[in-house]
């Protein structure tokens, strides 16, 4: 059987595979295919949830003794958009001016064929690594997360798995391969809060609470003071008001209810807990001193719900992890990549529960865009590079 040792044809196979979450698209087949070449065990374990959809999911193995290194990623995409605005369609893998075009080109179909094509290298030059290397796939990155990444390492552990370390392949370089290497990731917080107020025609306002200027009041605590001044290895907190409703269709009525939902990136200055806290803290000191309308005896009436599963912060600080990939980037590019923590959220958090991890792929420019697309010669630079760091974190 062919070893998938070039990573050019591994990405227009997984690309011609149309894996909008939650489909599988056949890009898990593909890739077991892949897989089985490498010699590799491979199963399919599919999780649910009431009121999500069922997520196939993909876990392969090539097993030995010695340290375990897991690569981790997904393979489905997010829709292509107007596929008329393509200039080749999106699920062909077409090829021009040395650039493939397709929706997963870089996020993150092309980390997956990269790391598939360089181990498939590594076995054909060095036979089996003197250690075992583990691919968890996940169908579920895109969507809500539910049945994907935390069900799939939950169900691994079950059956005894353990990892020293961990490579997610998503598209980490803002300009040019090399340029960085996700070393932790922020916190993520979501929050909405409603102000009760009382409905009423906006003629007779001493007769209604309008919970409009209240709601701006409590959002105007928020917003006026930093939450911190960053640390060491993390950019200062920042919060986003993401939507403001009132529901209300007529221009002649004061709403009954106002709401706001926002979300919060934080850095390691704060835990889910104490972040909470401070947020309740500056709502209810704002409540306390404002008043609905002039002359209320009421504070501002309002109630916070926290959306979603939190993601707390985290750093991973592995040496012989983070050094080696530096390392072997730099051997192949002849630049020192940016250890950052910059960036939004990705399965790394909740890979660092169970090993040290972190996140290197291709350049993410063109990632969720019309035209989403990958030089050629970053696929066989980021082939070459993990190639290395195969060879020198199982040296």
């Amino acid at each position: 059987m062919t070893l998938p040792t070039d990573p050019t044809a591994n990405l227009a196979e997984l690309i011609r595979c149309p894996s909008v979450t939650p489909a599988e698209g056949r890009a898990l087949s593909v890739l077991q295919g892949m897989l089985k070449a490498l010699d590799c065990s491979v199963e399919r374990p599919v999780f649910s949830e009431e009121g999500t959809p069922d997520i196939e999911n993909l876990y392969g193995k090539l097993a030995g003794e010695g340290p375990h290194l897991m690569f981790a990623g997904h393979t489905d995409v997010v829709p292509p958009g107007d596929e008329g605005a393509w200039k080749h369609p999106p699920f062909a893998a077409a090829i021009a001016d040395g650039q493939m075009y397709g929706r997963g080109a870089v996020d993150m179909k092309g980390g997956i064929a990269c790391f598939v094509a360089a181990l498939a290298r590594y076995v054909k030059t060095h036979g089996r690594p003197k250690g075992s290397v583990s691919f968890l796939i996940t169908g579920d990155e895109e969507g809500p997360a539910i049945n994907g990444t935390v069900k799939l390492l939950e169900w691994a552990v079950k059956r005894g798995e353990k990892w020293d370390a961990s490579i997610v392949g998503e598209p980490t370089n803002p300009d040019r391969l090399g340029d960085m290497i996700k070393i932790g990731r922020r916190g993520s917080l979501t929050g909405r809060i409603t102000v009760n107020g009382r409905q009423g025609h906006v003629a007779y306002p001493h007769r209604a609470d309008n919970p409009v200027p209240g709601l701006m009041q409590l959002l105007g605590a928020l917003l006026e003071k930093p939450f911190d001044e960053g640390t060491v290895d993390f950019q200062p907190s920042n919060l986003e008001v993401t939507t403001v409703d009132v529901g209300n269709t007529a221009t002649n009525v004061i709403p009954a209810k106002a709401t706001a939902v926002f979300n919060i990136r934080f850095n390691d200055t704060w835990s889910v807990e104490s972040l909470q806290a401070e947020i309740h803290n500056r709502l209810d000191r704002a409540a306390e001193e404002n008043r609905l309308r002039k002359g209320a005896e009421q504070p501002v009436d309002f109630d916070i719900d926290w959306l979603g599963r939190p993601s707390p912060v985290f750093l991973t600080r592995d040496e012989k992890l983070v050094e080696t990939l530096s390392a072997s980037v730099e051997a192949v590019v002849g630049v020192r990549p940016e250890l950052s923590t910059s960036g939004g959220t990705s399965d790394a958090r909740f890979i660092k529960d169970y090993c040290p991890v972190v996140e290197f792929g291709l350049v993410g420019q063109t990632m969720h865009m019309v035209d989403e697309r990958v030089a050629l010669s970053d696929l066989e630079t980021l082939t070459q590079i993990y190639l290395r760091f195969l060879e020198d974190w199982f040296a």
